[in-house]
């Protein structure tokens, strides 16, 4: 992780997975060579109907029966089976395999972690999955954005460009989109808290801040992830750092596990004219949300500058992001309701970088994460031919994140 905590060196080996078998196997040392010689096998793999899958166009096959992107060597894989026959050769080479697990609807902050993959790996897998187990009873599951052709046109295209650019060690070898029956071969458990089934919960750091909120998302999170990381075995996983709290859950599945995994976190995207976040929600927003979204980020500036000030108090710190979050709610009360936009604060956290337990005083050896999360509610009243953003522009829960660098630190 960047910003956090520097990724442990790892031993590099062979991990078999099975269920309930686990096996190891010391491997040679991977070679420095940047060639991109792949060995492939060639077998039939059967079109499953997935939640992800938005059109039945989206994919062609060559001869052979092997399922690719249209026009495009990055093969479609939606099964288990296939992804291990896939995988096997390039265990045999030793060639390095990244995976870039996503719930598609990809936005630059996904393309970035799959570029930073290309430059570091072999092959790049990228997963598209829209996992039920991470959403609450009553989130927006149904109406998450489901964006499967655009996905495909991003990533057939960026495969491309990674193709022409010789700094790249891989490209995009593989997209996995499997079907909610292909990863809980069990039957779904369930997204209530008390659901019975094979789960795997990271606690304490799992039951906080956003866990506190969702008391089931990062059971999901862990329990997809630990089948992801199981079922395409990858050297590396790349993840954004937007989404802190999860970056520490998974180094925590990984470590406690001991799974011969490198996860690797990428700085936080963001839009360049006012420096929001970029999520596959902000498709909620609209315009007129759109403009205020930036309340948190600016929040969480306004405490950083009280740190880099020399502040090392946590009541001096976010007293600093109260005063703003505080002035944006004045002014937009004093609003009209075809005017104002309204939100509400769920937390804004000054914590350990390991354990985002909070803290009452940043140790400066160390630094610390600040973050928060707000609910951006529906419009009140729509002006004629607003647009409301999709769905009709639901209640929205965005996050954020900025790390409070130890001294002598250097940001990524």
């Amino acid at each position: 992780m960047p910003h956090t905590a520097n990724a442990a060196a790892l031993i590099r080996h062979t991990v078999l997975l099975r269920p309930a078998i686990i096996t190891t196997a010391f491997s040679k040392t991977f070679p420095t060579t940047t060639s991109r010689a792949v060995s492939r096998s060639c077998t039939f793999i059967p079109k499953v109907t997935s939640r992800t899958m938005a059109s039945s166009c989206s994919s062609s096959s060559s001869k052979g029966g092997l399922e690719k992107l249209p026009s495009s060597p990055v093969r479609l894989l939606r099964t288990t089976s296939s992804v291990r026959l896939w995988r096997r050769p390039h265990l045999l080479d030793h060639r390095t395999v990244a995976l870039v697990p996503t719930m598609g609807a990809l936005h630059s902050g996904h393309l970035s972690l799959i570029r930073r993959a290309a430059r570091e790996n072999h092959h790049v897998v990228v997963s598209i999955y829209v996992n039920p187990a991470q959403f609450g009873i009553s989130e927006d599951l149904d109406s998450y954005p489901q964006t499967w052709d655009s996905d495909v046109a991003q990533l057939v295209k960026l495969d491309r460009e990674l193709a022409d650019d010789g700094d790249n060690l891989g490209r995009i070898s593989a997209v996995f989109a499997p079907s909610t029956k292909e990863m809980y071969p069990g039957g779904f458990p369930g997204q209530e808290v008390d659901s019975k089934g094979s789960f795997v919960t990271i606690t304490p750091v799992g039951e906080l801040l956003e866990g506190r909120t969702r008391p089931t998302f990062f059971r999901g999170v862990a329990t997809v992830c630990m089948k992801l990381f199981n079922v395409v075995q990858p050297e590396r996983v790349y993840f954004g750092q937007k989404d802190v709290q999860q970056t520490v859950v998974i180094k925590r599945l990984v470590r406690d596990f001991m799974m011969p995994i490198e996860v690797v976190v990428g700085r936080t995207e963001r839009d360049e004219k006012d420096g929001l976040a970029l999520s596959s929600r902000n498709v909620y927003l609209g315009e007129r949300r759109r403009q205020k979204a930036t309340v948190l980020y600016r929040a969480l500036k306004a405490a950083e500058g009280e740190y880099k000030r020399g502040v090392r108090k946590r009541g001096g710190i976010l007293r600093a992001a109260e005063g703003v979050v505080e002035g944006v709610k004045r002014e937009e009360e004093g609003k009209g309701v075809e005017e104002r936009v309204r939100f509400e604060v769920d937390y804004i956290s000054l914590a350990d970088p390991d354990t985002m337990e909070e803290i009452e005083e940043v140790d400066p050896a160390r630094g610390g994460i600040l973050s928060g999360a707000i609910k951006m509610l529906p419009v009140e009243k729509a002006r004629e031919g607003e647009d409301l953003g999709h769905s009709g522009g639901p209640a929205v829960r965005l996050i954020d994140n900025i790390i409070l660098e130890p001294e002598g630190g250097k940001e990524e």
